[in-house]
Protein backbone atom coordinates (compact mmCIF):
# COMPACT_ATOMS: atom_id res chain seq x y z
CA UNK A 1 0.00 0.00 0.00
CA UNK A 2 1.11 3.67 -0.75
CA UNK A 3 -0.61 5.34 1.90
CA UNK A 4 -3.27 4.37 4.02
CA UNK A 5 -5.55 7.26 2.64
CA UNK A 6 -4.78 9.30 -0.48
CA UNK A 7 -6.12 12.72 -1.10
CA UNK A 8 -7.01 13.63 -4.80
CA UNK A 9 -6.97 17.27 -4.96
CA UNK A 10 -5.53 19.92 -2.37
CA UNK A 11 -8.61 22.74 -2.77
CA UNK A 12 -10.76 23.59 0.25
CA UNK A 13 -12.23 20.27 0.31
CA UNK A 14 -8.88 17.78 0.58
CA UNK A 15 -6.73 20.60 2.49
CA UNK A 16 -9.17 20.74 4.80
CA UNK A 17 -9.75 16.20 5.35
CA UNK A 18 -6.13 16.27 5.43
CA UNK A 19 -5.58 18.79 7.92
CA UNK A 20 -7.85 17.39 10.37
CA UNK A 21 -7.36 13.60 10.12
CA UNK A 22 -3.16 14.30 10.00
CA UNK A 23 -2.91 13.94 13.87
CA UNK A 24 -4.10 10.47 13.40
CA UNK A 25 -0.82 9.41 12.52
CA UNK A 26 -2.03 7.57 9.46
CA UNK A 27 -0.29 7.57 6.46
CA UNK A 28 -1.77 10.16 4.26
CA UNK A 29 -0.86 10.79 0.30
CA UNK A 30 -2.16 14.16 -1.43
CA UNK A 31 -2.03 13.81 -5.00
CA UNK A 32 -1.97 17.36 -6.80
CA UNK A 33 -2.67 18.09 -10.50
CA UNK A 34 -0.39 21.39 -10.11
CA UNK A 35 2.48 22.96 -8.86
CA UNK A 36 2.95 25.28 -5.40
CA UNK A 37 2.38 28.68 -6.80
CA UNK A 38 5.45 31.27 -7.24
CA UNK A 39 5.58 34.87 -6.42
CA UNK A 40 6.26 37.13 -9.76
CA UNK A 41 5.22 40.32 -10.99
CA UNK A 42 2.17 39.27 -12.62
CA UNK A 43 0.62 38.13 -8.96
CA UNK A 44 -0.01 42.05 -8.48
CA UNK A 45 -0.75 42.91 -12.19
CA UNK A 46 -4.69 42.93 -12.82
CA UNK A 47 -4.23 43.41 -16.24
CA UNK A 48 -2.15 40.24 -16.18
CA UNK A 49 -4.30 38.37 -14.34
CA UNK A 50 -7.52 39.58 -15.98
CA UNK A 51 -6.55 40.12 -19.23
CA UNK A 52 -4.34 37.84 -20.56
CA UNK A 53 -4.62 34.85 -18.32
CA UNK A 54 -1.63 33.72 -17.46
CA UNK A 55 -2.80 31.49 -14.27
CA UNK A 56 -5.30 30.20 -16.39
CA UNK A 57 -4.64 26.93 -17.26
CA UNK A 58 -3.71 26.16 -20.79
CA UNK A 59 -6.80 23.30 -21.59
CA UNK A 60 -10.25 23.64 -23.20
CA UNK A 61 -13.08 22.40 -22.44
CA UNK A 62 -16.70 21.88 -24.55
CA UNK A 63 -19.64 23.69 -23.88
CA UNK A 64 -23.39 22.58 -24.43
CA UNK A 65 -23.02 23.69 -27.86
CA UNK A 66 -19.49 21.57 -28.53
CA UNK A 67 -18.17 24.76 -28.60
CA UNK A 68 -14.68 24.84 -27.27
CA UNK A 69 -13.63 27.40 -24.25
CA UNK A 70 -11.04 28.12 -21.72
CA UNK A 71 -12.13 27.37 -18.14
CA UNK A 72 -11.77 29.60 -15.63
CA UNK A 73 -10.19 26.70 -12.95
CA UNK A 74 -6.91 27.34 -11.96
CA UNK A 75 -4.48 24.39 -11.42
CA UNK A 76 -2.16 25.39 -8.02
CA UNK A 77 -1.47 23.37 -4.60
CA UNK A 78 -4.83 24.93 -2.60
CA UNK A 79 -6.60 24.92 -5.92
CA UNK A 80 -9.14 28.24 -6.71
CA UNK A 81 -9.19 29.08 -3.06
CA UNK A 82 -5.57 30.56 -3.94
CA UNK A 83 -7.55 33.10 -6.08
CA UNK A 84 -10.86 33.32 -3.93
CA UNK A 85 -12.10 36.36 -2.58
CA UNK A 86 -11.95 34.68 1.14
CA UNK A 87 -15.43 34.83 2.07
CA UNK A 88 -15.93 32.35 4.50
CA UNK A 89 -19.45 32.51 4.59
CA UNK A 90 -22.19 30.08 6.38
CA UNK A 91 -24.76 29.37 4.74
CA UNK A 92 -28.10 30.75 6.10
CA UNK A 93 -30.67 28.27 7.90
CA UNK A 94 -33.61 28.16 5.40
CA UNK A 95 -30.97 27.15 3.03
CA UNK A 96 -30.90 23.59 4.08
CA UNK A 97 -35.46 23.45 3.48
CA UNK A 98 -37.03 23.53 0.14
CA UNK A 99 -37.44 27.23 -0.82
CA UNK A 100 -39.46 28.42 -3.82
CA UNK A 101 -37.65 30.97 -5.89
CA UNK A 102 -38.75 32.92 -8.77
CA UNK A 103 -37.01 30.31 -11.45
CA UNK A 104 -38.32 26.79 -9.44
CA UNK A 105 -38.26 25.48 -5.82
CA UNK A 106 -35.04 23.79 -4.41
CA UNK A 107 -34.74 20.35 -2.89
CA UNK A 108 -33.20 21.35 0.63
CA UNK A 109 -30.87 19.22 1.63
CA UNK A 110 -30.45 15.60 3.38
CA UNK A 111 -29.40 17.48 6.46
CA UNK A 112 -30.44 20.52 8.34
CA UNK A 113 -28.42 23.73 9.77
CA UNK A 114 -27.99 22.72 13.14
CA UNK A 115 -26.52 19.06 12.09
CA UNK A 116 -23.84 21.00 10.11
CA UNK A 117 -23.09 24.18 12.93
CA UNK A 118 -20.91 22.57 15.07
CA UNK A 119 -18.33 21.70 11.76
CA UNK A 120 -19.10 25.45 10.58
CA UNK A 121 -18.10 27.07 14.01
CA UNK A 122 -15.05 24.94 13.99
CA UNK A 123 -14.30 25.61 10.32
CA UNK A 124 -14.46 29.32 10.92
CA UNK A 125 -11.76 28.72 14.00
CA UNK A 126 -9.64 26.73 11.31
CA UNK A 127 -10.00 29.22 8.63
CA UNK A 128 -9.06 32.29 11.63
CA UNK A 129 -12.25 33.70 9.92
CA UNK A 130 -12.96 37.68 10.93
CA UNK A 131 -16.69 38.53 11.31
CA UNK A 132 -19.06 40.57 13.36
CA UNK A 133 -22.09 38.58 14.69
CA UNK A 134 -25.51 40.71 15.41
CA UNK A 135 -25.46 43.29 11.96
CA UNK A 136 -26.70 40.99 9.89
CA UNK A 137 -30.54 39.97 9.98
CA UNK A 138 -30.38 36.53 8.49
CA UNK A 139 -27.38 35.26 10.06
CA UNK A 140 -28.30 31.83 11.44
CA UNK A 141 -27.67 30.69 14.75
CA UNK A 142 -23.61 30.83 16.06
CA UNK A 143 -22.44 28.01 18.59
CA UNK A 144 -19.60 30.65 19.37
CA UNK A 145 -18.23 33.78 18.46
CA UNK A 146 -16.01 34.62 15.05
CA UNK A 147 -12.20 34.01 15.96
CA UNK A 148 -11.52 37.95 14.89
CA UNK A 149 -13.02 41.15 14.61
CA UNK A 150 -13.87 41.93 11.01
CA UNK A 151 -11.13 43.25 8.37
CA UNK A 152 -12.15 47.33 8.45
CA UNK A 153 -13.97 49.25 5.99
CA UNK A 154 -12.08 51.95 4.03
CA UNK A 155 -13.46 55.28 4.44
CA UNK A 156 -15.40 55.35 0.96
CA UNK A 157 -16.97 51.81 2.14
CA UNK A 158 -17.40 53.08 5.93
CA UNK A 159 -19.44 56.03 3.84
CA UNK A 160 -21.65 53.60 1.53
CA UNK A 161 -22.44 51.74 5.15
CA UNK A 162 -23.75 54.68 6.50
CA UNK A 163 -25.41 55.41 3.61
CA UNK A 164 -27.38 52.20 3.08
CA UNK A 165 -28.14 52.25 6.84
CA UNK A 166 -29.95 55.84 5.86
CA UNK A 167 -31.88 54.22 3.74
CA UNK A 168 -33.03 51.46 6.01
CA UNK A 169 -30.81 48.46 4.82
CA UNK A 170 -29.03 46.56 6.63
CA UNK A 171 -25.21 46.32 5.67
CA UNK A 172 -22.89 44.11 7.16
CA UNK A 173 -19.32 42.86 7.93
CA UNK A 174 -17.95 40.20 5.34
CA UNK A 175 -16.42 37.58 7.23
CA UNK A 176 -13.18 36.93 6.09
CA UNK A 177 -10.40 34.91 6.27
CA UNK A 178 -7.07 37.35 5.42
CA UNK A 179 -4.27 38.80 7.74
CA UNK A 180 -4.60 42.10 5.68
CA UNK A 181 -0.64 43.46 7.27
CA UNK A 182 0.22 40.60 5.54
CA UNK A 183 -1.32 40.87 2.70
CA UNK A 184 -0.95 44.88 1.94
CA UNK A 185 2.94 44.28 2.61
CA UNK A 186 3.35 42.49 -0.53
CA UNK A 187 1.50 45.30 -2.45
CA UNK A 188 -1.28 47.61 -1.95
CA UNK A 189 -4.00 45.57 -3.87
CA UNK A 190 -7.29 43.76 -3.22
CA UNK A 191 -7.00 39.92 -2.41
CA UNK A 192 -10.23 39.56 -4.51
CA UNK A 193 -8.92 37.65 -8.02
CA UNK A 194 -5.63 37.72 -7.08
CA UNK A 195 -3.40 34.87 -6.19
CA UNK A 196 -2.27 34.41 -2.79
CA UNK A 197 1.53 34.26 -3.24
CA UNK A 198 2.63 35.89 0.44
CA UNK A 199 0.19 33.59 3.07
CA UNK A 200 -2.13 36.34 3.36
CA UNK A 201 -5.04 35.37 3.17
CA UNK A 202 -6.20 32.28 4.93
CA UNK A 203 -6.80 29.49 1.99
CA UNK A 204 -6.74 25.65 1.41
CA UNK A 205 -2.99 25.55 1.20
CA UNK A 206 -1.84 28.13 3.91
CA UNK A 207 -4.25 26.89 6.29
CA UNK A 208 -5.42 23.33 5.49
CA UNK A 209 -2.16 22.18 3.67
CA UNK A 210 0.34 23.88 5.84
CA UNK A 211 -1.50 22.33 9.00
CA UNK A 212 -1.18 19.19 7.49
CA UNK A 213 2.29 18.72 6.42
CA UNK A 214 3.14 19.68 10.20
CA UNK A 215 3.26 16.09 10.36
CA UNK A 216 5.49 13.50 9.04
CA UNK A 217 2.76 10.86 8.54
CA UNK A 218 1.07 13.32 5.32
CA UNK A 219 2.93 13.71 2.19
CA UNK A 220 1.92 15.93 -0.99
CA UNK A 221 2.67 15.13 -4.33
CA UNK A 222 2.81 17.66 -7.06
CA UNK A 223 2.62 18.04 -10.66
CA UNK A 224 0.58 14.39 -10.47
CA UNK A 225 -2.51 14.22 -12.57
CA UNK A 226 -5.14 11.45 -11.31
CA UNK A 227 -6.59 9.74 -15.01
CA UNK A 228 -9.02 7.20 -13.19
CA UNK A 229 -10.11 5.44 -10.37
CA UNK A 230 -9.78 1.46 -10.24
CA UNK A 231 -12.73 -0.79 -8.63
CA UNK A 232 -12.08 -3.88 -7.34
CA UNK A 233 -14.82 -6.51 -7.37
CA UNK A 234 -15.96 -6.05 -3.84
CA UNK A 235 -16.65 -2.33 -4.99
CA UNK A 236 -14.14 -0.79 -3.10
CA UNK A 237 -12.00 1.63 -4.94
CA UNK A 238 -8.29 -0.14 -4.72
CA UNK A 239 -6.00 1.97 -6.62
CA UNK A 240 -6.37 5.76 -8.39
CA UNK A 241 -4.04 5.77 -11.91
CA UNK A 242 -1.89 9.35 -12.02
CA UNK A 243 0.42 10.31 -14.19
CA UNK A 244 3.46 12.83 -13.00
CA UNK A 245 7.30 13.34 -13.18
CA UNK A 246 7.31 9.78 -12.67
CA UNK A 247 5.55 8.98 -15.67
CA UNK A 248 2.37 6.32 -15.04
CA UNK A 249 1.60 4.94 -11.70
CA UNK A 250 -0.94 3.15 -9.18
CA UNK A 251 -1.34 4.33 -6.33
CA UNK A 252 -2.87 1.71 -3.86
CA UNK A 253 -4.84 2.79 -0.49
CA UNK A 254 -7.76 0.76 1.77
CA UNK A 255 -9.49 4.34 1.75
CA UNK A 256 -9.51 7.50 -0.78
CA UNK A 257 -11.05 10.99 -0.95
CA UNK A 258 -12.05 12.71 -3.99
CA UNK A 259 -11.43 16.61 -3.87
CA UNK A 260 -10.61 18.14 -7.35
CA UNK A 261 -14.01 20.66 -7.90
CA UNK A 262 -17.23 19.83 -9.15
CA UNK A 263 -16.50 19.40 -12.75
CA UNK A 264 -12.99 17.53 -12.43
CA UNK A 265 -14.32 15.03 -9.91
CA UNK A 266 -17.19 13.81 -11.80
CA UNK A 267 -14.94 13.95 -14.73
CA UNK A 268 -12.43 11.62 -13.08
CA UNK A 269 -15.23 9.18 -11.98
CA UNK A 270 -16.63 9.17 -15.47
CA UNK A 271 -13.34 8.61 -16.77
CA UNK A 272 -13.51 5.40 -14.42
CA UNK A 273 -15.56 2.91 -16.00
CA UNK A 274 -15.53 -1.08 -15.65
CA UNK A 275 -17.20 -3.90 -16.68
CA UNK A 276 -19.74 -3.51 -13.13
CA UNK A 277 -19.99 -0.10 -13.70
CA UNK A 278 -20.45 1.02 -17.65
CA UNK A 279 -21.34 4.71 -16.98
CA UNK A 280 -18.82 5.54 -14.45
CA UNK A 281 -17.96 4.73 -11.29
CA UNK A 282 -20.01 6.39 -8.34
CA UNK A 283 -22.93 6.28 -10.71
CA UNK A 284 -25.38 3.98 -9.49
CA UNK A 285 -28.14 6.79 -9.56
CA UNK A 286 -27.11 7.71 -13.21
CA UNK A 287 -26.92 11.11 -11.36
CA UNK A 288 -23.08 11.70 -11.67
CA UNK A 289 -21.98 15.00 -13.16
CA UNK A 290 -26.26 16.51 -12.99
CA UNK A 291 -27.49 18.99 -11.52
CA UNK A 292 -24.92 21.14 -12.51
CA UNK A 293 -24.69 24.87 -10.40
CA UNK A 294 -23.02 27.90 -10.72
CA UNK A 295 -24.05 31.22 -9.32
CA UNK A 296 -25.57 34.01 -11.55
CA UNK A 297 -23.71 37.41 -10.88
CA UNK A 298 -23.21 40.48 -12.03
CA UNK A 299 -20.63 43.24 -11.32
CA UNK A 300 -22.15 46.22 -10.18
CA UNK A 301 -20.65 49.77 -10.47
CA UNK A 302 -21.65 52.85 -8.13
CA UNK A 303 -20.41 55.98 -9.62
CA UNK A 304 -20.08 59.26 -8.48
CA UNK A 305 -18.65 61.93 -10.64
CA UNK A 306 -17.62 64.20 -8.52
CA UNK A 307 -16.27 61.65 -5.70
CA UNK A 308 -13.30 59.63 -5.86
CA UNK A 309 -12.81 56.48 -4.94
CA UNK A 310 -9.10 55.75 -3.38
CA UNK A 311 -10.10 52.35 -1.88
CA UNK A 312 -7.26 49.47 -2.48
CA UNK A 313 -8.94 46.52 -1.00
CA UNK A 314 -12.81 47.51 -0.64
CA UNK A 315 -14.31 43.92 -0.01
CA UNK A 316 -15.60 44.38 3.55
CA UNK A 317 -19.32 45.18 2.78
CA UNK A 318 -21.79 42.59 2.05
CA UNK A 319 -26.05 43.03 2.11
CA UNK A 320 -28.67 40.25 2.85
CA UNK A 321 -31.81 42.49 2.88
CA UNK A 322 -32.93 40.97 -0.59
CA UNK A 323 -31.61 37.11 0.17
CA UNK A 324 -34.44 35.52 1.61
CA UNK A 325 -37.19 37.90 0.06
CA UNK A 326 -37.44 40.73 -1.84
CA UNK A 327 -39.11 38.87 -5.76
CA UNK A 328 -42.60 39.82 -6.45
CA UNK A 329 -44.38 37.26 -4.89
CA UNK A 330 -41.51 37.13 -1.44
CA UNK A 331 -39.55 35.02 -3.14
CA UNK A 332 -35.77 35.31 -2.25
CA UNK A 333 -33.38 37.23 -4.73
CA UNK A 334 -29.81 37.02 -3.64
CA UNK A 335 -26.61 38.13 -1.37
CA UNK A 336 -24.84 41.49 -2.56
CA UNK A 337 -21.25 42.24 -1.32
CA UNK A 338 -18.23 44.04 -2.16
CA UNK A 339 -16.04 43.10 -5.07
CA UNK A 340 -12.64 43.44 -4.78
CA UNK A 341 -11.20 46.88 -6.18
CA UNK A 342 -11.70 46.55 -10.10
CA UNK A 343 -8.80 48.58 -10.80
CA UNK A 344 -8.35 50.33 -14.38
CA UNK A 345 -7.00 47.92 -16.21
CA UNK A 346 -9.06 44.95 -14.91
CA UNK A 347 -12.11 47.19 -16.60
CA UNK A 348 -10.29 46.98 -19.73
CA UNK A 349 -9.57 43.26 -19.73
CA UNK A 350 -13.38 42.70 -18.66
CA UNK A 351 -15.38 45.61 -20.87
CA UNK A 352 -12.82 46.29 -23.48
CA UNK A 353 -12.94 50.32 -22.83
CA UNK A 354 -9.56 52.47 -23.63
CA UNK A 355 -7.65 52.49 -20.71
CA UNK A 356 -8.01 56.24 -20.30
CA UNK A 357 -11.35 55.87 -20.21
CA UNK A 358 -11.77 52.66 -18.03
CA UNK A 359 -9.55 54.48 -15.59
CA UNK A 360 -11.71 57.66 -15.06
CA UNK A 361 -14.44 55.23 -14.72
CA UNK A 362 -12.67 52.77 -11.70
CA UNK A 363 -11.61 56.08 -10.33
CA UNK A 364 -14.86 57.37 -9.32
CA UNK A 365 -16.67 53.65 -8.97
CA UNK A 366 -17.35 51.74 -6.04
CA UNK A 367 -17.45 47.50 -6.96
CA UNK A 368 -20.29 45.24 -5.89
CA UNK A 369 -21.10 41.78 -6.67
CA UNK A 370 -25.08 40.97 -6.55
CA UNK A 371 -25.18 36.95 -6.16
CA UNK A 372 -27.95 34.76 -6.98
CA UNK A 373 -28.92 31.18 -6.54
CA UNK A 374 -29.04 28.93 -9.65
CA UNK A 375 -31.20 26.06 -9.00
CA UNK A 376 -30.53 22.00 -9.59
CA UNK A 377 -30.99 20.57 -13.20
CA UNK A 378 -30.61 17.47 -13.78
CA UNK A 379 -29.75 18.30 -17.12
CA UNK A 380 -27.25 20.85 -16.32
CA UNK A 381 -24.51 18.44 -16.33
CA UNK A 382 -20.62 17.58 -16.72
CA UNK A 383 -20.31 15.00 -19.35
CA UNK A 384 -17.36 13.42 -21.60
CA UNK A 385 -16.51 13.74 -25.22
CA UNK A 386 -14.06 11.19 -25.68
CA UNK A 387 -11.32 12.15 -22.70
CA UNK A 388 -12.60 16.33 -23.52
CA UNK A 389 -14.75 17.37 -20.84
CA UNK A 390 -18.10 18.75 -21.97
CA UNK A 391 -19.56 20.90 -19.29
CA UNK A 392 -23.52 22.02 -20.51
CA UNK A 393 -24.60 24.77 -17.96
CA UNK A 394 -28.49 25.24 -18.18
CA UNK A 395 -28.27 28.65 -16.09
CA UNK A 396 -31.86 29.28 -13.97
CA UNK A 397 -32.95 31.47 -12.30
CA UNK A 398 -32.29 34.58 -13.92
CA UNK A 399 -35.58 36.36 -13.48
CA UNK A 400 -34.28 36.68 -9.67
CA UNK A 401 -30.89 37.53 -10.84
CA UNK A 402 -32.34 40.60 -12.94
CA UNK A 403 -34.45 41.67 -10.32
CA UNK A 404 -31.79 41.90 -7.42
CA UNK A 405 -29.63 43.73 -9.70
CA UNK A 406 -32.13 45.69 -10.54
CA UNK A 407 -33.05 46.32 -7.16
CA UNK A 408 -29.21 47.04 -5.95
CA UNK A 409 -28.98 49.97 -8.44
CA UNK A 410 -32.37 51.71 -7.56
CA UNK A 411 -31.02 51.37 -3.58
CA UNK A 412 -27.95 52.90 -4.90
CA UNK A 413 -28.92 55.66 -6.29
CA UNK A 414 -30.97 56.42 -3.23
CA UNK A 415 -28.12 56.43 -1.77
CA UNK A 416 -26.29 58.79 -3.67
CA UNK A 417 -25.38 57.27 -6.52
CA UNK A 418 -26.55 58.61 -10.03
CA UNK A 419 -24.65 56.43 -12.21
CA UNK A 420 -25.15 53.00 -11.88
CA UNK A 421 -23.23 50.37 -14.19
CA UNK A 422 -23.87 46.10 -14.60
CA UNK A 423 -22.53 43.83 -16.24
CA UNK A 424 -23.34 39.82 -15.99
CA UNK A 425 -20.69 36.83 -15.98
CA UNK A 426 -20.44 34.71 -18.74
CA UNK A 427 -20.41 31.47 -18.72
CA UNK A 428 -16.56 30.91 -18.99
CA UNK A 429 -16.20 32.57 -15.20
CA UNK A 430 -16.45 29.39 -12.31
CA UNK A 431 -18.83 31.18 -10.11
CA UNK A 432 -18.77 28.36 -6.88
CA UNK A 433 -19.30 25.16 -8.91
CA UNK A 434 -21.07 22.98 -7.67
CA UNK A 435 -23.88 20.04 -7.38
CA UNK A 436 -22.44 17.17 -9.90
CA UNK A 437 -22.55 14.56 -6.86
CA UNK A 438 -25.62 15.48 -4.68
CA UNK A 439 -25.12 14.03 -1.00
CA UNK A 440 -28.44 12.44 -0.34
CA UNK A 441 -30.58 9.46 1.97
CA UNK A 442 -31.54 8.08 -1.13
CA UNK A 443 -29.00 6.17 -3.49
CA UNK A 444 -31.40 5.64 -6.33
CA UNK A 445 -31.15 9.52 -6.28
CA UNK A 446 -27.96 10.85 -5.40
CA UNK A 447 -24.05 10.16 -5.32
CA UNK A 448 -22.83 10.28 -1.79
CA UNK A 449 -24.77 9.54 1.84
CA UNK A 450 -25.11 12.73 4.34
CA UNK A 451 -21.11 12.29 5.38
CA UNK A 452 -19.57 12.61 1.74
CA UNK A 453 -19.67 8.36 1.52
CA UNK A 454 -20.29 7.19 -2.02
CA UNK A 455 -23.16 5.36 -2.05
CA UNK A 456 -21.49 2.73 -4.61
CA UNK A 457 -18.30 1.95 -3.04
CA UNK A 458 -17.80 2.53 0.89
CA UNK A 459 -14.13 3.41 0.62
CA UNK A 460 -14.79 6.78 -1.05
CA UNK A 461 -15.46 10.26 -0.33
CA UNK A 462 -16.05 13.21 -1.89
CA UNK A 463 -15.02 16.11 -0.62
CA UNK A 464 -15.42 19.13 -2.59
CA UNK A 465 -18.72 21.02 -4.07
CA UNK A 466 -19.81 18.59 -5.95
CA UNK A 467 -21.79 17.07 -3.03
CA UNK A 468 -23.84 20.75 -2.49
CA UNK A 469 -27.32 19.75 -2.48
CA UNK A 470 -28.37 23.67 -3.65
CA UNK A 471 -26.03 26.56 -4.35
CA UNK A 472 -27.85 28.83 -2.20
CA UNK A 473 -26.31 32.38 -2.98
CA UNK A 474 -23.24 33.05 -0.64
CA UNK A 475 -19.50 31.82 -1.58
CA UNK A 476 -19.45 27.98 -0.29
CA UNK A 477 -15.76 27.52 0.67
CA UNK A 478 -16.50 27.35 4.35
CA UNK A 479 -18.94 24.80 3.98
CA UNK A 480 -17.46 22.79 1.78
CA UNK A 481 -14.68 22.62 4.63
CA UNK A 482 -17.30 22.15 7.17
CA UNK A 483 -18.45 18.87 5.58
CA UNK A 484 -14.89 18.40 5.22
CA UNK A 485 -14.37 18.50 9.08
CA UNK A 486 -17.57 16.33 9.59
CA UNK A 487 -16.71 13.73 6.76
CA UNK A 488 -13.16 13.05 8.85
CA UNK A 489 -14.73 12.99 12.34
CA UNK A 490 -16.98 10.23 10.60
CA UNK A 491 -13.61 8.51 9.24
CA UNK A 492 -11.83 8.48 12.36
CA UNK A 493 -15.03 6.48 13.70
CA UNK A 494 -14.44 4.10 11.98
CA UNK A 495 -11.90 1.22 10.62
CA UNK A 496 -10.02 2.82 7.88
CA UNK A 497 -9.58 -0.64 6.78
Amino acid sequence: MDADLIIIGSGMGGATLAAALAPSGKRILIVETGERMQDSPDAVDGYAIHGRGVFRPRETWLDGQGQPFSPGNFYYVGGNSKFYGAVLLRYRESDFSPIRHMGGTTPGWPISYAEIEPWYQAAEEMYQVRGQLGDDPSEPAHSGNYPFPPVPDEPEVADLRRRLKGIGLNPSYLPLGVDLDRWLERAKIGWDGYPNTVGGKMDAETVGIAEALRHPNVTLLTGTRATRLECGPDGRIVAVHVVGPKGARRLEAPLFALATGAVNSAALLLRSPDEAHPNGLANGSDQLGRNFMNHNCSAVLAIHPFRRNRTIYQKTLMMNDFYETGGPDGEPLGNIQMLGRVTGPILKAGSGLPLPVANAISSRALDLYAMSEDLPDPESRVSLKGDQIVLDWKRSNWAAHEALVARLKKELRRAGYPIVLSKPFDRRTPSHQCGTAKMGRDPAASVTDIRNRSHDHPNLFITDASVLPTSAAVNPALTIAALSLRAADHIRGKDWA
